[in-house]
């Protein structure tokens, strides 16, 4: 005679078998790109902020049916959660392949989309994005945090604004500056502004 599955542990449940920083830091990029705080999320998920923190972080890794939970509140689907990006494909991003991350207006600004050049990762020091700015766009902010970044105006034209001072930019004109130091940017020609940025350490 067949026995019947043996019933779970009491307060156990399966947890995920996968590499906690990779699943960690696929879930706060699915999080950011649409905008939600931690607190948000946890809420939608109905799991506490602190434990989201942590898978976040890799320190913890989620329940099956919290990271069916978690999905679902992201729009997003296990599968992609796991997707692996090794050998050629973690070294080469073919053109038209790479992610386009459309900003929510009300946090990070009008108009704006990140197309991304380095793929998210914890194992990255640099970021690097080409921000699309539509005509009459511009970032939230202004914005300040650790670190330093440099970016080049592939197209169009824009304000840079870096402390109190303002700086009109047309295509070829490049830039630095220390993060700590306020700043955001506007598009202030006709056509859709695109400016090639890297920053270390990542921050979106």
């Amino acid at each position: 005679m067949v026995k019947p599955p043996s019933p779970p542990e009491s307060g156990r449940e399966d947890r995920i078998q996968s590499n906690p920083v990779r699943l960690g830091a696929r879930l706060k990029l699915a999080r950011q790109t649409r905008g939600l705080t931690l607190k948000a999320l946890a809420l939608a998920a109905d799991c506490s902020e602190s434990l989201l923190s942590k898978i976040e972080n890799g320190k913890a890794s989620p329940s099956l049916p919290m990271l069916h939970r978690l999905v679902r509140a992201l729009d997003s689907n296990i599968g992609w959660m796991f997707e692996e990006t090794d050998g050629e494909e973690g070294v080469v991003f073919r053109a038209g392949t790479r992610p386009l991350i459309t900003l929510d207006p009300l946090r990070r600004g009008e108009g704006i989309s990140l197309e991304r050049i380095i793929p998210y990762s914890t194992g990255h020091l640099l970021q690097c994005n080409i921000h699309h700015i539509d005509a009459g766009g511009q970032s939230a902010g202004p914005i300040h945090h650790v670190g330093e970044e440099v970016g080049y105006l592939l197209v169009g034209e824009i304000e840079l604004m870096i402390g109190d001072k303002t700086f009109r930019l047309s295509a070829g004109d490049s830039f630095v500056f220390n993060s700590e130091l306020p700043h955001w940017y506007r598009n202030v020609g006709e056509e859709r502004a695109s400016i090639f940025w890297v920053n270390t350490p990542p921050t979106f």
